[in-house]
């Protein structure tokens, strides 16, 4: 039997990225896009939407992170063997690349609802028997090597991608792409609808551009020009050959390279950023085209913990499937609120002390801070005065624990892990600190339910989004952050939480230190420690007015009716 025959009666949404966390050990993601796109599959599948997903099988994984004795980042291969877990699919398709042709096939990944409806995961795979060695390793390391590498891999999700849709059967009528890494599907698109050459007049495309941009859309999460994918022409013309003719693909993304983003924004025909404040800076990046905004979300089921999940199914009866109704979440009496965020940070204590051997006190005020560790995070801004920090703990006991990874090749990045271990050295037994190694969706739950406070700290306005402070408010945890991406339409001051800094222009970012010191000392630890009404009171005010809200529930309804049916 087709292990595809349910799938293909009727048509469907193709979502492409090129990360999508399936599992926790399934290593397909790197952080936060890759959580999105699965917390975007599984909402689809609560909700029936007939999609199917697209992404690479990243056999290597990311990679598993080490830290050394002195704070240094070793990164290893993630291995995993794909038919531990996967379906292998009977469809090979072959992609351009150089002289020759790269052969993909196909693996099949079931993400089921709770109602027993199931989104299919196309998962492709270029380590097969008819490929040169240096061809099967294409979808092994997810982000690795080299632009070579990437835009090799970026053929292979795109054109790949569409072409074995079509082998495998799929009607498509609609192509969602999840960042620009699919872009290149646009051009396989465009092959299909080449135009009458008596209809051209000069300078026209033979490509019928109107009719790819009906079928595709575009969510863009990068609201700084650096950080989408660029290629030089020379790399292009020597991967892709003939494929597309140069001049037409200049007409889409300008003389210069290609970039990814532009090509995607000029193929398709409803983009949008992933919260308000993102949009607005795309539009600005991006003059000329309309970028929406639909604010990410997450999937309560997912991240929600055990403590949290009896809690509300006692008192708010089918949330998981209407979360707006964690509105009514203030009824829940605080004591019972209480209880269930201690039963999820004593998860937390013990979950420390097996990891690194550090022992937190239950009844100290935690603060979470894990994401991936580059520069615009400012994973030091914490740091910023030690002697503030010691003074602080002294009049109120506070402990951190962090987590995070760095791309292999971002050095600073690498830096700030090591110099974070070289505080924890400093602060040594006056505040414990800990860093728990190899960031991933188990340790996550663990932090975004276990501690007592989120912290976020972006150098404004480069986070596009943020979903971790969203899982956090879920399990009643307040956010203490930048008000950029998500948090600028979350944060109700002393409601859901507090903002770090001011945010008004144009110095927006130069005072954060010294409000963040402030805030925390005479605002937060005196409500934590010498009013627990009132903190319990904040954590219900994070559920009802944050988890409500934002959750993936909202984001695909919104999806599905401003962007798919169009």
């Amino acid at each position: 039997m087709n292990p595809l025959e349910s799938y293909l009666h009727k048509p469907r949404i193709a979502y492409f990225s090129m990360e999508i966390a399936l599992q926790s050990d399934i290593p397909t993601y790197s952080g936060g896009l890759g959580v999105l796109a699965g917390d975007t599959l599984r909402t689809c599948a609560d909700l029936e939407v007939p999609l199917v997903g697209i992404t690479l099988v990243s056999r290597m994984g990311y990679f598993r992170q080490e830290i050394t004795r002195d704070g240094r980042q070793v990164e290893f291969p993630d291995t995993w063997q794909p038919e531990e877990f996967l379906q292998p699919l009977e469809a090979k398709i072959a992609v351009p690349l150089e002289d020759r042709k790269v052969w993909v096939q196909a693996w099949l990944y079931e993400i089921t609802s709770g109602m027993h409806y199931k989104i299919p995961v196309i998962l492709l795979d270029t380590d097969v028997m008819e490929n040169a060695p240096e061809d099967r390793d294409i979808t092994h390391y997810l982000y690795g090597k080299d632009d070579r590498y990437r835009l090799k891999q970026e053929i292979v999700l795109g054109i790949g991608g569409a072409r074995m849709l079509q082998a495998l059967g799929f009607r498509v009528q609609t192509y969602h792409l999840n960042e620009g890494h699919s872009a290149l599907l646009g051009l396989e698109l465009l092959r299909r609808y080449e135009r009458d050459p008596g209809e051209l007049g000069p300078g026209d495309s033979k490509y019928d551009v109107s009719q790819v941009k009906e079928l595709c859309l575009f969510t863009t999460h990068t609201p700084v020009e650096a950080g989408h994918d660029q290629f030089t022409f020379p790399l292009v013309k020597e991967l892709l050959d003939d494929f597309i003719d140069l001049q037409e693909l200049q007409l889409l993304v300008g003389q210069d390279r290609l970039n990814m983003t532009r090509l995607a924004l000029n193929l398709s025909g409803y983009v949008n950023g992933v919260a308000e404040s993102h949009a607005r800076t795309s539009n600005t990046m991006f003059p000329g085209y309309h970028v929406h905004a639909i604010t990410n979300g997450i999937h309560p089921w997912t991240w929600c913990c055990a403590s949290f999940h009896r809690l509300y199914e006692r008192y708010i009866p089918n949330w998981c499937m209407h979360s707006e109704k964690l509105i009514y979440a203030d009824q829940i009496p605080d004591e019972e609120i209480w209880a269930a965020h201690q039963e999820a940070k004593a998860k937390l204590v013990e979950m420390i002390r097996e990891t690194t051997d550090i022992s937190f006190q239950q009844d100290a005020m935690t603060i979470g801070f894990a994401r991936r560790m580059t520069e615009y995070k400012r994973p030091l801004l914490l740091f910023s005065d030690l002697e503030r920090l010691k003074e602080i703990n002294h009049n109120y006991p506070i402990q951190i624990v962090i987590s995070g990874k760095a791309h292999p090749q971002d050095v600073q990045g690498k830096n700030l892990i090591a110099q974070i271990h070289a505080y924890m050295k400093t602060l040594g037994e006056e505040i414990r600190i800990a860093y728990l190694p190899n960031y991933n969706m188990d340790i996550a739950k663990y932090l975004v339910s276990g501690t007592d406070l989120w912290l976020n700290t972006p150098l404004r306005p480069l986070e596009a989004s943020g979903t971790s402070g969203m899982k956090a408010a879920l399990n009643g945890i307040p956010n203490f952050s930048v008000q950029d991406g998500w948090w600028e339409e979350g944060c109700i001051e002393g409601v859901t939480g507090w903002s770090v800094g001011s945010n008004n222009k144009p110095d927006a970012n130069g005072g954060d230190p010294a409000s963040l010191y402030k805030k925390l000392e005479e605002t937060i630890l005196p409500l934590y420690y010498r009013n627990r009404p009132g903190w319990i009171n904040v954590m219900k005010g994070a559920i009802t007015k944050n988890a409500s809200y934002f959750n993936s529930h909202r984001m695909m309804r919104r999806y599905a009716t401003e962007a798919y049916i169009r």
